[in-house]
């Protein structure tokens, strides 16, 4: 007999890691690379995806735009967490370093880490693996903006 506490527990397709479900905030830029994945801890959301040819360059390998958008998105989702919510976040700076490819098949995922977080400000870093060797890493700082009560 299944129960709905069982369908949670059941493994993702594609060979999706464990703690990783499918991610639900969405947008109209990350919309056509869904599925999106999502692990959250204590200290950051991370993001992975299963490259598929839709995620490339012409050469076949994962386009630096995506990775560079899914980071900016990770960092940023991190920032937020750290800032308990009730904040929005918008990128003031972002810089990436491509280390190596990443191609189709792989499992891309990006690993970020929240380095300060002010009234004002929020800095964070990230790694970027594809089936865990590093292929770049990132680092971002968001403007905090409050909620409008």
């Amino acid at each position: 007999m299944t129960t709905d506490s069982d369908s949670k527990d059941a493994p993702e397709p594609d060979g999706v890691p464990d703690g990783f479900v499918r991610h639900t905030r969405s947008s109209p830029l990350t919309a056509p690379w869904e599925p999106l994945y999502a692990r959250t801890t204590t200290d950051a959301v991370m993001l992975g995806l299963r490259i598929r040819e839709a995620h490339t360059n012409s050469r076949g390998l994962a386009h630096g735009g995506l990775i560079t958008a899914l980071a900016d998105n990770a960092m940023g989702y991190s920032c937020g967490l750290k800032l308990g919510g009730g904040a929005r976040l918008l990128t003031a700076s972002l810089a990436i370093d491509f280390i190596g490819p990443a191609k189709i098949g792989q499992w891309l995922q990006i690993e970020p880490e929240v380095i300060k977080v002010g009234a004002k400000l929020c800095v964070a870093q990230c790694f970027v693996t594809a089936d865990g060797t590093r292929c770049a890493r990132a680092n971002g700082t968001f403007s905090v903006v409050k909620a409008k009560g």
